[in-house]
């Protein structure tokens, strides 16, 4: 019994959240941020450029 609540514990700690703390999660967050600013900086300069501002 103590073994099957030992696994249940460490599935739960796997679970329980979203972002973990290893490379993937980083190079992932990373990459989406990055891409979001070349995004926005790709908007502000089309703005520029049809002089919307």
């Amino acid at each position: 019994m103590s073994t099957e609540t030992q696994n249940n514990q460490k599935n739960q700690d796997h679970e329980d959240y979203i972002l973990k703390d290893n490379t993937k999660t980083k190079f992932g967050a990373g990459f989406i941020i990055v891409t979001l600013i070349i995004l926005l900086i790709g908007v502000a300069i089309s703005g520029m450029f049809f002089e919307w501002w």
